[in-house]
C-alpha cells in the first residue's frame, strides 16, 4: 500500500525542502511504499509596506496551506516552529529536526557604509518577521548590539532586498540562494550565521509514516553531501523570475549549503529555545515540551 504525505517544497522553501526533493527525484520514497505531493506555500497576509511591530503580522505567515488541511508536514526555523505550534488552529505539533542547517545573512548594498555589525545600532534591518530570518537576525546581533538598538522592519523577502538597494534599509535577511544572488550583483555581507530548524505535523500524522520519511531522507541526505552540485537548480529555480540567468552553480560557496540526518527535538533544545523567545517578548508564556513536541515521533525506528 502507498501512504500519501502532501508537504511544502516547491518555490522559496526548496533549500530547506532539498533532501525531501532529492528523496523524491531518486525513488527513494517509493522504496518505503510513500507517495510525496509538494505543495507551494502561500500567504493570506500580503505586506504592502515595511511593518516595525511583528505582533501585526500573523506567525503563520505563508504556511496558510497547513492550516487549512492541504498539506501533512512542513519545515522552517526551530523560533518560528515553536511559534506556529503555539498559535496553530490546526493543532500542530513538533515532530522532528529538518535535516537542513539553514544559513542566514546579513547584506548591505554595496559600497554601503553598513560593513560590521557595530554599525548597525538604531538601523533599520529588512527581515521577514516570524520566519528565519527574523530570529537569526536577532541572535547575529544581539552579541553586538543593546537591545533597543536592533530595529528590526518586516518585508516579505524580495521587498526587503530592494529596500537595501533604494537606501530605505541598512540591511537585509536572506537564506539560499538569495545569499549568492546579492553577492553576484554587488551586496557586501556583514554577518553570517547556521540555525536548525523544525518539521511540524497535522495531529493526527502517523509517526510510523513520518519515520519511513525519515528513512528515505537520510539516503537523501547522503547523495546530496556526496555531490551538492547536482541538486542546485532546485534553489536557482525557486528565485523570482527577474533573476533568471543571473546566478549558475558556480556561484555557489558550496560548504554553506549543511545538510544532517534528521533527530528528535529535544526538551533541553525547546527549553532554550522558548526561554530565549520569551525574553525577546516573541511568545507568551505558559507552552510546555509536551504541548507542541510530539515526544514518540519514530524516528528511532527510522536509524
Amino acid at each position: 500500500m502507498t501512504v500519501t504525505v502532501r508537504t511544502e517544497g516547491i518555490g522559496p522553501s526548496a533549500v530547506f525542502a532539498l533532501p525531501w526533493l532529492a528523496a523524491d527525484e531518486l525513488g527513494y520514497f517509493a522504496e518505503e511504499g510513500i507517495a510525496v505531493e509538494f505543495v507551494r506555500n502561500r500567504a493570506e497576509q500580503v505586506l504592502t509596506e515595511p511593518v516595525a511591530d511583528h505582533e501585526l503580522v500573523d506567525s503563520v505567515r505563508n504556511h496558510v496551506p497547513f492550516e487549512e488541511g492541504q498539506v501533512d508536514l512542513y519545515r522552517a526555523c526551530e523560533w518560528g516552529q515553536i511559534r506556529r505550534a503555539h498559535d496553530s488552529r490546526r493543532g500542530a505539533k513538533i515532530i522532528g529536526k529538518r535535516s537542513s542547517v539553514a544559513v542566514m545573512a546579513l547584506l548591505a548594498a554595496p559600497g554601503s557604509e553598513y560593513t560590521h555589525p557595530q554599525t548597525l545600532a538604531n538601523a533599520p534591518v529588512a527581515v521577514s518577521f516570524h520566519n528565519g530570518n527574523h530570529y537569526s537576525a536577532i541572535q547575529m546581533l544581539e552579541g553586538f548590539l543593546e537591545q533597543d538598538e536592533i530595529k528590526a522592519v518586516g518585508y516579505h523577502t524580495i521587498d526587503g532586498y530592494r529596500a537595501v538597494l533604494e537606501g530605505e534599509a541598512a540591511v537585509v535577511a536572506l537564506a539560499e540562494p538569495w545569499i549568492t544572488l546579492a553577492e553576484k550583483q554587488g551586496f557586501q555581507k556583514v554577518i553570517e550565521t547556521h540555525y536548525a530548524g523544525l518539521e511540524l505535523a497535522a495531529p493526527d500524522f502517523d509517526p510510523a509514516v513520518y519515520a519511513a520519511c525519515n528513512r528515505a531522507i537520510g539516503r537523501a541526505v547522503t547523495a546530496i553531501n556526496a555531490d551538492k552540485r547536482s541538486y542546485l537548480h532546485y534553489l536557482i529555480d525557486s528565485l523570482p523570475e527577474e533573476f533568471n540567468g543571473v546566478i549558475t552553480p558556480d556561484d555557489f560557496h558550496l560548504p554553506r549549503l549543511r545538510y544532517v540526518e534528521p533527530e528528535p527535538y529535544t526538551r533541553l533544545e525547546f527549553e532554550k529555545a522558548y526561554s530565549w523567545m520569551r525574553r525577546w517578548g516573541l511568545i507568551e508564556p505558559g507552552s510546555r515540551y509536551e504541548d507542541l513536541v510530539v515526544e514518540a515521533s519514530g524516528l528511532d525506528a527510522a536509524r
